[in-house]
């Protein structure tokens, strides 16, 4: 039985046709054969078979050869280059594709998806350096559509390249609900004070997780980093590309860092801005992010102070306005027309509205809620989600859920996470009661991690360019500082200031990494620039 399960296993996976051997597959193979002389260790020579036997063994080796690959699409990209990939106009200068890859990469028999990317041409073609691939979004074709012309004008000399990865946008992407269950579930308090609260939130939990595993349950298994930075080498070959140069942000360098660690010598320059340590555990990033955001709310509260123009400091100190406006939505949501502004809703529109480019909006968004509207911070809550104005979300947040389940094993023992209470309230009075169960969301998931957290090291790979702000509140200067020890040669460059990533926000920062990317200098060890804005 298992011998008949493996002979359909191996049809399965390759099925040679009428046409097998291919006549230039098995030219190659017996030229091999012809020029090498293989021997026992005794020294005697293994007698080559001519004739038909000699043909028969070639084509033996040749399906060995195939099954130790990870299937026959990549032993024939293996043997004749990249597969062949169409590229047509999808818009102005940018041309669009779809690459084939194995849905399991461990069962490449198992089916295939398509994975989405859109490129650019260099501007300055003439000095055309290679492609870069810019990890900057989950959905990376819209991004890339959205600021080409800032890249563009950054990195005139390369083809700027982007994918949606797998599960999100256009490359199977993971939908579960609808955009009304999203709204209700985006609306659950996740500071769980109170028995129904917890229960609740944990009825809430299961509901998502049914309902994916009903409607995307053949990609969520599929949908972790390591799979993903597969696909990336997929796409490299689709590219023509011998070798990557990467930028990310955000969860895009916990994708650069596996790439870098699974395929190290197809790396040209990485660069990695707002650090995800893969070392980390879920409850010790949302540990780091409670006191991260307690930083910038405190630098915004005292800029409401010494600014005459902050509205939130007319009607008192800032501090207490948000506090009395933190216990009232607790007690009751304020109404906004037909929807409700939750206590979670408040924390996403404060996060969105921490960066310092919306100290303003917030200021403004803070009062009106504090007087009886919530409008304006529901709208900044909407923004952080992804919802747009006709109530459908751009990328559904249940992608990200399956994403972060896939990557992050946690535990489901809710009395675990109320032991770390203590010190995320000490982290943040605001944000850490609420971030303290978010990796409990992976509890019921019908997909366990497929992997344990620990560091990614990229023997063989160039020198890494890691970015960190001293007080990036989602993405902390200490996790870029770990993944520092954790990368040999790699350089750290710091942007001192407030706001997520730093190569947008610091021309220093642009500078330098642009100078790695293109010319493959580092900063000096210990470089450390300002951000363009006073925070």
């Amino acid at each position: 039985m298992a011998e008949e399960i493996l002979r359909r296993r191996l049809a399965d996976a390759f099925d040679p046709g009428p046409g097998f051997p291919d006549a230039r597959l098995l030219g190659r193979t017996m030229a091999a054969l012809g020029s090498a002389e293989v021997k026992r260790p005794v020294g005697r020579r293994l007698a080559i078979p001519t004739g038909p036997g000699r043909q028969l063994l070639a084509a033996v080796l040749i399906v060995l050869l195939l099954i130790a690959a990870t299937g026959a699409f990549l032993a024939v990209q293996h043997f004749f280059g990249a597969p062949s990939t169409v590229w047509s106009g999808c818009g102005g200068e940018f041309q669009c594709s779809t690459v084939t890859v194995p849905l399991d990469y461990s069962h490449p028999a198992a089916g295939s998806i398509g994975v989405a990317v859109i490129r650019k041409p260099a501007t300055d073609s003439a000095h055309r350096i290679g492609s870069l691939l810019i990890g900057a979004t989950v959905a990376g074709v819209d991004f890339l559509r959205k600021n080409s012309v800032f890249y563009a004008d950054q990195f005139k000399r390369f083809d700027l390249v982007a994918f949606d990865q797998r599960g999100f946008g256009r490359s199977s992407p993971v939908q579960c609900l609808t955009d009304a269950q999203r709204d209700a579930i985006n609306e659950v308090d996740t500071v769980l004070d109170d028995p129904s609260e917890q229960r609740v939130f944990l009825q809430a939990n299961q509901a998502v997780a049914e309902a994916c595993q009903q409607k995307a349950g053949r990609i969520i298994p599929f949908v972790d980093t390591a799979s993903a930075a597969r696909d990336v080498d997929a796409i490299r070959a689709a590219l023509g590309e011998s070798r990557i140069t990467y930028l990310g942000y955000g969860y895009g360098t916990f994708l650069g860092q596996m790439y870098a660690h699974l395929f190290p010598t197809r790396v040209r320059a990485i660069a990695l801005d707002g650090l995800l340590d893969p070392a980390a555990s879920a409850a010790a990033e949302w540990r780091l992010r409670a006191a991260g955001y307690e930083a910038s709310l405190q630098a915004f509260l005292a800029y409401c102070r010494s600014s005459a123009s902050c509205p939130l400091a007319r009607g008192g100190d800032p501090a207490d306005r948000l506090g009395g406006l933190m216990q009232s939505v607790d007690r009751a949501p304020l109404r906004v027309g037909s929807r409700a502004l939750s206590r979670t809703l408040v924390i996403a529109g404060l996060i969105l509205g921490l960066d310092p480019h919306n100290w303003n909006q917030l200021a403004t968004a803070l009062d009106d809620a504090a007087g009886g509207d919530g409008s304006g911070l529901l709208a900044l809550a909407d923004q952080y989600s992804g919802r747009n104005s006709d109530g459908a979300y751009a990328t559904p947040g249940e992608a990200f859920l399956a994403q972060f389940c896939a990557d992050h094993q946690v535990s489901g023992d809710v009395l675990q996470y109320g032991a770390l209470g203590q010190a995320l309230s000490k982290a943040s009075p605001i944000f850490g009661p609420a971030f303290q169960y978010v990796p409990l969301e992976c509890a019921p998931w019908p997909v366990k991690a497929r992997s344990a957290p620990g560091p990614l090291p990229a023997l063989g790979a160039p020198p890494a360019l890691l970015i960190g702000g001293t007080n990036d509140p989602y993405y902390s200067l200490a996790a870029a500082q770990a993944v520092h020890a954790e990368l040999p040669g790699s350089v750290l460059l710091t942007r001192d200031g407030y706001g997520v990533f730093s190569y947008v926000n610091s021309g220093c920062v642009r500078l330098a990494v642009n100078s790695y990317l293109a010319k493959l200098v580092l900063p000096a060890t210990g470089t450390v620039c300002s951000s363009d804005y006073p925070a």
